[in-house]
């Protein structure tokens, strides 16, 4: 499946009815296993129906960095995102990509 960026806002935990969506590098997992923390009131629902490669990349909760763009980041945080994507693949299915 293909999401824009609002599209993918509609799975962020708030609608019982949807599952939980996390996207890292444009790729969309379904994270509804994990909805203690990516639902409402998790550690990490800022994630929730969002691309937070960026926020993963700087270890960051900052709502600024909750975002897709990887500019300027160094390759640290790019290693860092990296490692983040391999526990998403290992952890949660793939089931779609966003879109611009």
């Amino acid at each position: 499946m293909e999401f824009s960026a609002r599209q993918l806002n509609e799975y962020d935990g708030t609608d019982p009815s949807k599952p939980i969506y996390v996207a890292i590098k444009g790729r969309v997992f379904d994270v509804s296993t994990g909805k203690s923390f990516y639902g409402p009131g998790g550690a990490y629902a800022m994630f929730a129906g969002k691309d937070a490669s960026r926020a993963l990349a700087k270890m960051s909760k900052n709502e600024e960095d909750v975002c897709a763009s990887l500019d300027g980041l160094a390759d640290k945080e790019i290693g860092v995102l990296q490692d983040w994507e391999n526990k998403f693949q290992a952890k949660y299915p793939i089931v779609g990509r966003v879109v611009s």
